[in-house]
């Protein structure tokens, strides 16, 4: 399993409302376990993420510029699992900077 090139889609999250008609996107890179991406959607303009990938847990580092202003940062850590019809499903546990309230999101992958 290697996530260079996948691009995933938010279907869930504990820290916001998904706006299911223009999910928060996240297109993923990989070498050597390496990880590093970038995301954009309906709250976020601009995010960036790097970090590492050990069988199926991938732990990033991430900063993001929102749409209502500001910016937030923080870590994660997602499970990566196997969906439907061989796609895949990162389900991701995450923190804020500043903030130690625990969130859960999903997000699944566009074939």
């Amino acid at each position: 399993m290697n996530l260079n090139g996948r691009k995933f889609v938010m279907v869930s999250s504990t820290a916001s409302t998904v706006n299911q008609d223009n999910p928060t996107e996240f297109l993923y890179w990989e070498a050597d376990g390496v990880v590093w991406g970038e995301y954009t959607g309906d709250t976020v303009t601009l995010g960036r993420f790097v970090g590492t990938r050990d069988d199926d847990v991938v732990a990033i580092s991430y900063a993001h510029a929102l749409k209502a202003g500001g910016k937030a940062g923080g870590r994660s850590s997602s499970r990566i699992e196997t969906g439907d019809g061989g796609l895949l499903r990162l389900v991701e546990e995450f923190t804020f900077e500043g903030d130690d309230t625990p969130h859960v999101s999903v997000c699944t992958e566009v074939a």
